[in-house]
């Protein structure tokens, strides 16, 4: 049982970190996933539905690079855009709003009539896209302890990547019988559902709240959530033991030792969502050239987001005791598999085995990548760090499929397209290595989670919490 002292201080982060993760985080993660289940949908739908909308419309393959361009800078500018917005305003309310949005646009997609039109409704869906997902990771992070936060935020997003092969069954299903403009239908009547759900359910980041040092009986019942035995006094006051951080959230990036783990991050996220939405995107597209049909390329290409879902329920504890050496060997096995896909084109069970096990390691190594960027950076930037990460990211997810479009236009062979594929993998495994090295040297023990921990316990002498 936890009680106070009137007039005492409870560390929120202490609290959480001695509790056991029990049916609150539990229920809290599958809402969190489920935002993220629609996310993943809606963010790969235009890839499954590509061959069959390119066929209606009379259009060569290359010449929808743009518009999976044009909805990649969207979720670019909304990750950039309303990551700092939740770290003032709140997580809950952010989340709300941008799965309201990309569930409006998205169902908007399904009336479009021309490529412009099509252009501006995916760069509109993807600023809702882009705003949910740091949020969702901030938020899971926030209410888990730190031996289980990576684990716990792994496991939350392999919403993205379930809903994402989803969208590859549904799309070979549906678009035989209802064509491409039904999948967009179901992609945006579901967020619709799911907006009043998240206003009744999801709460506020207790973290967040205790940090605000106005809301102690919002804290105090959400601790009680948490640990259903938890007694407080009536004047118990909530705190955080970490920095407020006045002024400008990304400025704090690169701040008190965080600038080389920052920049490092941002090499991660770029090349790997590079390598992702460039096989994602352009996938269906080539298998479809070798031979197989609309509905076995998105079942097939499917593949990549089950083995993501594969890869981060297997990697979660691992991830959790050696942090970025572990990712540095996931980026490292990806640059086999990637190429693989090049050279295993005419086989379909050789080419989905290659797909799944480069799903493993890319998506695998990226939601990898979310849990440790929310370990390392303090409550009141976390959802700006890993916005911001992802904000940079997604300039590689826009480069990966304008890269293969250019590359198929110029009639590279597949091997070779795969190839340039399997370097971007190459490069996230460097920086990730480097990561790893330049924990290792500064003595950390558990690499970004302890170097957070530790730089915070240096600074709490001079610290004041939200009460």
């Amino acid at each position: 049982m936890a009680d106070s002292q009137a007039g005492g201080a409870i560390d929120v982060a202490d609290f959480i970190d001695q509790q056991p993760v029990g049916g609150f985080q539990l229920k809290l993660l599958l809402t969190c996933a489920a935002v993220l289940f629609l996310d993943g949908f809606d963010a790969q739908a235009i890839g499954y539905v590509a061959p069959a909308l390119a066929r209606e419309w009379g259009l060569t393959k290359g010449a929808l690079g743009p518009v999976f361009s044009a909805g990649l800078f969207g979720l670019m500018i909304g990750a950039l855009l309303f990551g700092p917005l939740a770290d003032r305003i709140g997580r809950k309310r952010i989340i709300i709003l941008s799965t309201l949005a990309f569930g409006t646009c998205a169902l908007l997609t399904a009336f479009v009539q021309d490529v412009n039109s099509l252009l501006a409704i995916r760069f509109l869906t993807g600023l809702g896209l882009g705003g949910a997902m740091p949020n969702a990771i901030a938020m899971t992070s926030e209410f888990n302890p730190r031996r289980r936060r990576a684990t716990m935020v792994m496991i939350m997003f392999c919403g993205f990547s379930v809903g994402a092969a989803l969208g590859g069954l549904l799309a070979a299903a549906l678009i035989p019988h209802l064509g491409w403009r039904s999948v967009f239908v179901i992609g945006g009547i579901a967020p619709l559902l799911l907006v009043p759900v998240l206003a009744l359910r999801l709460p506020e980041s207790v973290r967040f709240l205790a940090l605000t040092g106005r809301a102690d009986d919002e804290v105090a019942g959400l601790l009680r959530w948490i640990n259903p035995k938890a007694v407080f006094a009536p004047a118990t006051r909530f705190v955080v033991h970490e920095p407020e951080l006045p002024g400008i959230p990304v400025l704090h990036l690169f701040r008190d030792g965080r600038a080389p783990v920052t920049l490092l991050l941002w090499v991660v996220f770029f090349m790997s969502l590079l390598d992702l939405y460039f096989l994602s995107n352009w996938l269906p597209t080539v298998l479809n050239d070798l031979g197989a049909s609309v509905s076995a390329s998105a079942v097939i290409g499917s593949m990549l987001q089950v083995g993501g879902v594969v890869g981060a329920l297997a990697l979660g504890s691992i991830i959790d005791r050696f942090s970025f050496r572990a990712l540095a060997l996931v980026y490292c096995i990806a640059v086999f598999a990637v190429g693989a896909i090049g050279q295993l084109g005419h086989s379909i069970v050789l080419v989905t085995m290659a797909i799944f096990a480069a799903g493993f390691c890319i998506v695998g190594g990226q939601i990898a990548a979310n849990a440790l960027a929310a370990t390392f950076y303090p409550t009141s930037v976390r959802a700006t760090s890993v916005g911001w990460a992802l904000g940079i990211g997604r300039v590689g997810s826009i480069v990966g499929p304008l890269v293969g479009g250019v590359l198929l236009t110029m009639k590279w062979s597949t091997a070779s397209v795969f190839a340039a594929a399997a370097a971007a993998a190459m490069c996230a495994a460097l920086a990730a290595f480097s990561l790893s090295r330049l924990a290792r040297l500064s003595g950390s023990g558990n690499e970004a989670a302890d170097a957070a921990a530790s730089y915070q316990a240096s600074l709490r002498p001079s610290m004041t919490g939200g009460g």
